[in-house]
């Protein structure tokens, strides 16, 4: 039976030896752009696996020794079976359905990160990564052990402050799309470039209200079907979809650092109806609001 896992509970194991596994939950959710989530590190055991479950974020692993299998079923219901080795990595995307595990011989050693953001998808496609090329492949082992260890550190630092593990996941990204050798090949600064951030100010300025295309598009003196264009090809959504994240993520915030309602913040989120608005935090989120605030108020007490 697949499940969805807004979090996922590995420390509730605990047949695994402390000097076998490292995990933490990042304490803090206040950014768009990106967010850390958990991070961790595991030598697992042989044939040990994980799944299927449905991911509500990015995760990605990186084999730091040893060997293993990660499989994933597309949309057409077709299995796709990858086997991967040490300096390897894959990623797992929202919405994925997915199932890893260790080999019989030689099981993996990992560390992994779960994270997401507002401009994610457009980092990972700059390392050419997702769906359809979940395996990451380092040009050089070098290259590849040096993103190993940035995310060593940050599953090593988890006392640090909430902007430091930002900060060193931004690092994390930028290795992935500079090592990845499958990375997009990436142009200076271009105009469209700074349409795009130009609509993007004015919907973090203006979520609250209803928003049209044309009303964006106007905002970047362009016609509506040239914006569109632009705005996907871009930021690998549409512009309603993006405002839509936008809005889930300022409601994510308030759920977690106020006491006002559901409806309340719905409101304030652009969403007049709070069932359309349960309706698409639960798409995007894979729960309830309701059962997300309780998910997260318990991670604040721990």
């Amino acid at each position: 039976m697949i499940q969805s896992v807004p979090q996922m509970k590995r420390h509730e194991r605990k047949c695994i030896p402390v000097e076998d596994y490292s995990f933490s939950v990042f304490p803090n959710e206040n950014f768009l752009d990106l967010r850390l989530y958990q991070y961790g590190w595991e030598q697992c055991a042989p044939l040990h696996s994980f799944g299927p479950f449905v991911r509500n974020h990015y995760l990605f692993h990186y084999v730091i020794s040893g060997q293993g299998i990660m499989d994933w079923t597309d949309r057409d219901g077709v299995k796709r079976e990858y086997r991967l080795e040490a300096d390897q990595g894959f990623l797992i995307c929202p919405g994925q359905v997915s199932t890893y595990a260790a080999d019989k011989n030689r099981p993996w050693k990992y560390a992994w990160l779960e994270f997401d953001g507002l401009r994610v998808g457009e980092y990972v496609e700059s390392a050419g990564l997702g769906l359809t090329q979940p395996v990451y492949t380092p040009q050089t082992t070098a290259q590849g052990q040096s993103l190993r260890d940035t995310m060593l550190y940050i599953t090593e630092h988890s006392d640090a402050s909430s902007l430091h593990l930002i900060g060193h996941l931004f690092l994390f990204l930028d290795k992935l799309i500079q090592t990845s050798s499958t990375r997009r090949s990436l142009r200076g600064v271009r105009l469209k470039d700074f349409y795009i951030q130009e609509a993007i100010t004015y919907m973090e300025q203006n979520y609250q209200r209803d928003l049209s295309v044309e009303e964006l598009a106007g905002v970047c003196k362009l016609n509506r079907s040239h914006f569109s264009k632009l705005f996907k090809d871009s930021m690998g959504c549409p512009p309603q979809e993006f405002l839509i994240r936008l809005r889930l993520s300022k409601a994510a915030d308030m759920m977690k650092g106020t006491s006002q309602s559901i409806g309340s913040i719905a409101v304030r989120c652009g969403y007049p109806n709070q069932l359309h608005f349960s309706r698409a935090f639960k798409k995007r989120y894979g729960v309830s609001p309701r059962e997300w605030r309780n998910q997260n108020q318990i991670q604040i007490k721990r």
